[in-house]
């Protein structure tokens, strides 16, 4: 995919096999993001009606007009897939329409047999989007301190401008940033013993743990909507109250003029108080606001772990902690098409801790035995159970996307189609980056 006039590797693994939300939301009418992986794999969790083209869904017969309940083939081969030249399923060519005959011997497996071959031969020339940004991991570069800071604030106007972002080499060392932590979590447990934070890692964990107790101290007001609850305006005026105090905690005293930089970006990590609502580019500013504090050398390189799995994984639980207190909408969500109504960087950092792991697999997200044992342990196995908690009904139905990327054969690809799709879904969206914060640690170049 070209974005915005730009195309640039990455140097992450080619092709891994699934998609962006956005150009698959036409392709199948059953199930929309199936289509760049449709190959004929059976897909046990996914009702029949939401199988992935090519897929053996429909295997306990299938009612077609003016002829009654029409039997699948023994083995429940089924016939999901026949006829998806158009990316639907259509049973036309096995019983001549509604008011065909039944079809000749072997009719059934035939049909199947062409629509593998067609599913097989439209995955092969899909690809997963094309990021959009050169990087590779790398920890920012300490800055000296400058004489006065200015509040962070909202650079990107136009289309314009966000293409010049993305051209831009701030938006580079921020997804060096991202990819340094990705690495630096591969095959690590967020509860990894072995790893001992720093006092800046434990500093900023305590300024989320004071948020946290903010939100018992505000409980939310009876109303008959069930989300936008208006208490959540009184937590995050106390928020901005407070972020002054909180930010000077976790600075050393040599850098502490930068709080004044600092403060637009933490009060944007927990979501519009006008609109009462929270989405990735919140989350976004949250990771910026750390990518700042290592601009200024609060983090070094040892600190990449704790970032991730106590920083980010603390900042998560919050998240969660005030979404079902408060329940914030969904900002700019792709709904039921989309990854996840609120988060994305856990899927990045999640799926990298489960790299090579022996045992987990991308399809082990239906196991409720793996996510009630794992889910503390991994961010990604977390996300899901989270969003099996909130959204009621078949995975399938209500994360179908989350579903989908389960077919993928390693977490390895995942982890490299994440990344892309981070770049090409939040970065290079103009609804999300208007309203992402510069200043001179995050510069607008």
């Amino acid at each position: 995919m070209k974005h915005a006039g730009v195309h640039v590797a990455t140097g992450q693994e080619d092709d891994p096999g699934f998609p962006t939300s956005a150009p698959y939301h036409t392709a199948d009418v059953l199930s929309p993001t199936a289509a760049p992986w449709a190959t004929s794999v059976p897909h046990a969790h996914s009702p029949s009606h939401l199988s992935p083209a090519g897929s053996s869904g429909l295997a306990g017969g299938l009612s077609l007009g003016g002829l009654g309940r029409f039997p699948a083939p023994a083995g429940g081969g089924g016939f999901a897939g026949a006829g998806v030249d158009d990316g639907t399923f259509s049973v036309g060519g096995i019983a001549g329409g509604a008011g065909g005959a039944f079809p000749e011997p072997g009719a059934a497996d035939a049909a199947v047999a062409t629509a593998d071959a067609a599913a097989a031969a439209r995955a092969g020339q899909r690809r997963a989007p094309d990021p959009v940004i050169n990087a590779s991991p790398k920890m920012p570069d300490r800055t000296e301190p400058v004489q006065q800071y200015q509040p962070a604030r909202k650079r990107i106007t136009t289309a314009e401008e966000l293409k010049r972002f993305l051209e831009g080499q701030s938006v580079k060392d921020f997804m060096a940033f991202i990819l340094a932590i990705n690495e630096a979590v591969k095959g690590k447990k967020s509860s990894d013993a072995s790893y001992i934070p720093s006092p800046a890692v434990r500093a900023t964990c305590d300024m989320l743990t004071k948020l946290g107790t903010m939100v018992d101290e505000v409980p939310p007001e009876q109303q008959s909507l069930r989300y936008g609850n208006p208490a959540f305006r009184t937590w995050h005026a106390r928020l901005t109250e407070r972020a002054p105090a909180l930010l000077e905690a976790v600075l050393p005293e040599g850098v502490r003029q930068a709080v004044v930089e600092l403060v637009p970006y933490l009060l944007d990590s927990f979501g519009n108080a006008t609109r009462i609502d929270y989405g990735t580019g919140h989350e976004t500013q949250f990771c910026a606001l750390l990518y700042c504090l290592a601009k200024l050398g609060v983090f070094g390189e040892e600190d990449r772990q704790g970032l991730g799995l106590l920083i980010f994984k603390q900042y998560l639980e919050l998240m969660r902690k005030v979404q079902t207190t408060y329940w914030l909408e969904p900002a700019g969500s792709h709904g039921v098409w989309g990854l996840d109504d609120y988060q994305f960087l856990p899927f990045i950092w999640g799926s990298a801790q489960l790299v090579a792991h022996p045992m987990i697999k991308p399809k082990s997200i239906h196991n409720a035995d793996i996510l009630e044992a794992y889910a503390d342990a991994y961010l990604y196995l977390g996300c899901v159970k989270f969003v099996k908690k909130v959204k009621k009904g078949p995975l399938a139905e209500t994360s179908p996307m989350l579903n989908d990327i389960s077919c993928v054969p390693t977490w390895a690809k995942v982890n490299s189609g994440m990344i892309k799709m981070y770049q090409v879904e939040v970065l290079s969206k103009f609804p999300i980056m208007q309203h992402f914060m510069f200043g001179s640690l995050l510069a607008f170049e």
